[in-house]
C-alpha cells in the first residue's frame, strides 16, 4: 500500500478536515529509513509532553524509542524503528500534561491483539484480489433499479465449528457463499468488524476505526471472505459506527490525558445511555480521521457499501437525553449542526472517490431529505433504514387478526411517505433481541398460525416498495431470540415447518430477482397503484407492482385474517385472463393448498373504481401474487363468397357506387 510522506501538504489536508487518506500518513507502515528496512510510526497527540512507541521489541520500555515532533503540522509525532519486522506489538506511551504516562493502541492501526489483549500490531496489508469481474461489472451498476436483498449475518453466531467455536474468516467463507447463493441474496451485510473489547457490544463500540478485529483472523482473511463472496456476484455491506466509540483506557476517549476525538464539553461529548464518547464533529482533524476510516474500508478493502449506525444520535443534541442534560445549538434548536455537515461531508466524499459506493443510513427519525443530494440540502446518502413501516408492521403483525381491522392504518400509512427517501425495509437484528421475540414468536396463534402470519408478512415486505434486509435466521424460522454468543439453531432444520419456511423463503427471493416489477421502480408511483386498501373489515389489500415494460406487472392480494375468503371481488385495469403465479398457502411452504388452482376470467363488472373485475379465493393468513395475460386475438381468414365477380371494368364499379349511393339514401330516410 503506498503512504505518504510526512510533510507539510498532508498535514495541512489532515488540519483542514480533508485528508480522507489519512491513513497513508498516520499509523505503522513498513518502509525504509536511512537505507534500512524500518517501521516509520506516525500519532496525533497535540496535548502530550512526550510520547515514545512501546512493544514486545523493547520490551516495553518508554525510554527506547522516543518520538519526535514533526515539523509540519500541530502534535505529529513521528518515529523510525529500523529492523522491526511485521506482526510486532506495540502502543504508543504518552506523557500528559499533567505527566501522567498513558498507554494507548493505535487509532490508525491496521490490526489489534485478541481481546483481552489490547496492543497494536504492525501489518503490511498485502492481498492479491481476484474479483476484477465485480469491480469492472460495479462501474455501471444502478443500485436503485436492480434488485436489492440484503442477508444481514453476525460472523461470530452465524455458525460455529463442530466444536462450537467461532469460526473464522477464511472458515466461514465457503459455507456463507454457498448458502447465500442458494437461497439468492443478491447481498450480504456483516455487523461491525472494526476492533473492539467487548463481545456483548456486537462492534458497535469500537476501539480501531481501521483494524479488522482479530476474533475471526488477520484483516487479509477478511479479505478473502470478501473476495470469495465477489467472485461469487454477492455484494458486501459493513457496519460502520462514526457516532460513539468505547470508553476503554487504551482507546480513543482522552486520548493525550485531554478531549481529543471527544468534545471538550462534557454535556455534548459523553452519550450516557450508551456509556460511551460521542465524536467531536467539529473538529477537522475528527474529520480527515472519520472520513479516511470509510473510504479504507471501501477502497482497501473492497466493499460495496456502509451502513451507518445510529444516525439520529448524530443529527440530534438531545438524542436519549432528559431535559437539562443537553445544549441547544447556537439558534436555539436541537440539531447537531456540526454532525449535519459532517454527514454531508462524509458522503460527497465517498462518492467522489468511489461513485457506486452504497451509502446507507439508519436513520429512526423523520429528518428529511437523509437520502438527498447533500448539494440540495440533503445529507447525501443514498439509502435510508424505513424504520417507521418497520416498527408499524411488527405491531400490526404481533396483534390478534381479530383486532386487525382496527388498525389498517399500520399497514397503509407507509405509503404516504413511501417515496420520500430511498427506502430500505429492514428486519434486522434490533428486533430479535432484548425480549423482542423472535420474528416467528412475534407471530399471534398457534403453532400453525404462527408460520402462515409470517409467509403473509415476508409476502408483503418483499412486494412492497422499497429495497429488502433480513437478519439471519429469519429465513428458516428461528424461534428463540438470537444470541451473540451461540450459534443459529440450524437443528430446527430436521423438522418440516423450518424446512418449509426455508424453502418459502427461498422461492420468494428468486421470484423477487425474476420479476423486474418488484425492484425497477420503487421510489415513485409509476411502480407502485392501490387496487384496493379500505377494506379493514376483512383485513385485505391489494395493489399492483409496475416495472418499466407494460407487461412486468403483478397483482398483490394480502389477507391478514385466517378466514379463507371465497369469491372476493377485485378491481383490475383490463379485461383477460388473470393467474396466481405466487402463493404463500402453498402446500409445500406448509400452507393449506387454498386459492385459485385455475386462472381466472375478468368479468366486465364495476369493482374498485375500475370497469373489469375478477373474482378470487384468499387463502387465510396469506399473499397471492397474481398474473396477467390478454387474451389472444383469433386469426381470421377472408374468404370469397361463392359466385362472386370482380368488378373489373368501368361498368360494374360505376354499378358499384350506385348501390352504395342507394344505401345512404335509405339509411337518411
Amino acid at each position: 500500500m503506498r503512504i505518504s510522506a510526512v510533510d507539510a501538504y498532508s498535514a495541512y489536508l489532515f488540519h483542514q478536515g480533508t485528508n480522507y487518506s489519512s491513513y497513508r500518513l498516520f499509523g505503522a507502515h513498513l518502509t525504509s529509513w536511512k537505507q534500512q528496512s524500518s517501521v516509520r510510526f506516525c500519532v496525533w497527540a497535540p496535548h502530550a509532553r512526550a510520547v515514545s512507541v512501546v512493544g514486545d521489541f523493547n520490551g516495553w520500555d518508554v525510554k527506547a524509542n522516543p518520538m519526535e515532533k514533526a515539523k509540519q503540522g500541530i502534535g505529529i509525532w513521528v518515529a523510525y524503528v529500523p529492523g522491526l519486522k511485521e506482526n510486532s506489538t506495540y502502543k504508543y506511551a504518552i506523557e500528559t500534561a499533567s505527566g501522567e504516562v498513558i498507554l494507548k493502541s493505535d487509532p490508525y492501526g491496521f490490526a489489534a491483539e485478541l481481546r483481552p489483549n489490547t496492543a497494536s500490531i504492525v501489518k503490511n496489508l498485502h492481498y492479491q484480489w481476484h474479483d476484477k469481474a465485480w469491480q469492472k461489472s460495479r462501474k455501471d451498476y444502478d443500485s436503485y433499479h436492480n434488485p436489492m436483498l440484503i442477508y444481514e449475518v453476525h460472523l461470530g453466531s452465524w455458525k460455529r465449528d463442530a466444536a462450537g467455536k467461532v469460526m473464522t474468516y477464511r472458515d466461514i467463507a465457503e459455507p456463507l457463499v454457498q448458502y447465500v447463493k442458494e437461497m439468492h441474496y443478491t447481498h450480504v451485510e456483516l455487523m461491525p468488524l472494526c476492533e473492539y473489547p467487548y463481545d456483548g457490544s456486537w462492534g458497535y463500540q469500537a476501539t480501531g476505526y481501521f483494524a479488522a478485529t482479530s476474533r475471526y483472523g488477520s484483516p487479509e482473511d477478511l479479505m478473502y471472505l470478501i473476495d470469495t463472496l465477489h467472485k461469487n456476484k454477492i455484494g458486501v455491506i459493513l457496519d460502520w459506527v462514526p457516532g460513539h466509540f468505547c470508553k476503554d483506557a487504551h482507546g480513543l476517549r482522552h486520548f493525550d490525558g485531554e478531549p481529543l476525538y471527544e468534545s471538550g464539553n462534557p454535556i455534548l461529548a459523553e452519550n450516557k445511555d450508551w456509556d460511551t464518547m460521542n465524536f467531536d464533529y467539529g473538529r477537522p482533524e475528527v474529520q480527515s480521521f472519520l472520513i479516511s476510516s470509510a473510504c479504507f474500508w471501501l477502497e482497501q478493502f473492497h466493499l460495496d457499501g456502509l451502513r451507518i449506525d445510529a444516525v439520529a444520535n448524530m443529527l440530534y443534541l438531545d438524542y436519549g437525553k432528559k431535559q437539562g442534560e443537553w445544549q441547544a445549538n447556537k439558534y436555539g434548536g436541537r440539531e447537531n449542526l456540526e454532525a449535519v455537515d459532517f454527514l454531508r461531508k462524509l458522503n460527497t466524499a465517498v462518492f467522489k472517490n468511489i461513485p457506486q459506493a452504497l451509502m446507507i443510513a439508519e436513520e429512526s427519525t423523520s429528518w428529511p431529505m437523509v437520502s438527498g443530494p447533500a448539494d440540495k440540502g440533503g445529507l447525501g446518502f443514498n439509502y435510508k433504514w424505513n424504520m417507521g413501516w418497520m416498527n408499524d408492521m411488527l405491531r400490526y403483525m404481533a396483534m390478534d387478526p381479530l383486532f386487525r381491522k382496527g388498525s389498517q392504518n399500520l399497514i397503509t400509512f407507509s405509503l404516504y411517505y413511501a417515496f420520500a427517501e430511498n427506502f430500505i425495509l429492514p428486519l434486522s437484528h434490533d428486533e430479535v433481541v432484548h425480549g423482542k421475540h423472535s420474528l416467528l414468536d412475534k407471530m399471534p396463534g398457534d403453532y400453525w398460525k404462527k408460520f402462515a402470519g409470517l409467509r403473509a408478512f415476508y409476502g408483503y415486505w418483499m412486494s412492497h416498495p422499497g429495497k429488502k434486509l433480513l437478519f439471519m435466521g429469519g429465513e428458516f424460522g428461528q424461534f428463540i431470540e438470537w444470541k451473540f454468543d451461540d450459534s443459529l439453531d440450524w437443528h430446527l432444520l430436521d423438522y418440516p415447518a423450518h424446512q418449509e419456511m426455508q424453502r418459502y423463503v427461498k422461492a420468494l427471493n428468486l421470484f423477487y430477482n425474476q420479476h423486474p416489477e418488484f425492484w425497477q421502480v420503487d421510489y415513485n408511483w409509476q411502480g407502485f397503484n392501490w387496487i384496493s386498501c379500505d377494506d379493514n373489515e376483512n383485513s385485505v389489500i391489494s395493489f399492483y407492482r409496475k416495472g418499466v415494460k407494460p407487461e412486468d406487472q403483478t397483482i398483490v392480494v394480502c389477507n391478514f385474517t385466517p378466514e379463507i375468503r371465497r369469491g372476493y371481488r377485485i378491481g383490475v385495469e383490463e379485461p383477460g385472463t388473470y393467474t396466481v403465479i405466487f402463493n404463500s398457502d402453498d402446500s409445500e411452504f406448509g400452507g393449506s393448498g387454498e386459492g385459485n388452482k385455475k386462472p381466472v376470467l375478468s368479468d366486465p363488472v364495476a369493482c374498485h373504481g375500475k370497469e373489469q373485475s375478477i373474482t378470487l379465493t384468499l387463502p387465510p393468513l396469506a399473499v397471492l401474487y397474481i398474473k396477467f395475460e390478454k387474451p389472444k386475438k383469433r386469426k381470421t381468414t377472408k374468404r370469397k363468397p361463392k359466385g362472386s365477380i370482380k368488378a373489373d371494368s368501368k361498368e360494374s364499379t360505376d354499378k358499384a357506387g350506385l348501390r352504395k349511393k342507394t344505401m345512404r339514401k335509405i339509411s337518411d330516410k
